[in-house]
């Protein structure tokens, strides 16, 4: 999956030793606002080597290639809960001028172009108009 937007916040590094394999671990996290129409916030990080091949700072504009994955896990109530970890795999720079603002109805990430001088703008996202109902029979006297 992928994501574009600029980088709002970068989270201080956590770091560890795994309990169960011994090894050492680090995980970085950031904030990312999307460019839609009504921005999200995102927050997603990058875990051991990726830490390190993908620095990024606040207000840095990227394209983030993300995955997707829910746990489970036991609350000290006893009740399941469950969490989402937004994990990055990649995230390439990109020069912001280069992403157009949707308009209404148009799908995220597509350019909208302007309409030539003189001539109307087109509408993005308009439905097609239903036909207009038929005229009244003045020989049915059905009320449906």
């Amino acid at each position: 999956m992928e994501l574009k937007g600029k980088i709002t916040q970068v989270l201080p590094l956590q770091q560890g030793i795994g309990q169960r394999t011994g090894n050492a671990w680090k995980k970085q996290e950031y904030v990312l606002e999307t460019y839609d129409r009504f921005p999200r916030k995102v927050l997603f990080n990058f875990f051991n080597e990726a830490v390190d091949t993908y620095p990024l700072q606040v207000g840095d504009d990227i394209n983030l290639s993300f995955d997707l994955e829910s746990r489970s896990y036991v609350g000290r109530d006893g009740v399941e809960r469950w969490s989402t970890d937004v994990r990055g795999w990649k995230a390439e720079k990109i020069d912001p001028a280069t992403i157009a603002a949707p308009a209404y109805g148009a799908p995220v990430g597509q350019p909208v172009q302007p309409a030539p001088i003189g001539q109307p703008a087109p509408v993005v996202g308009q439905f097609p108009q239903a036909p207009a109902p038929a005229a009244p029979n003045p020989t049915e006297d059905l009320p449906f």
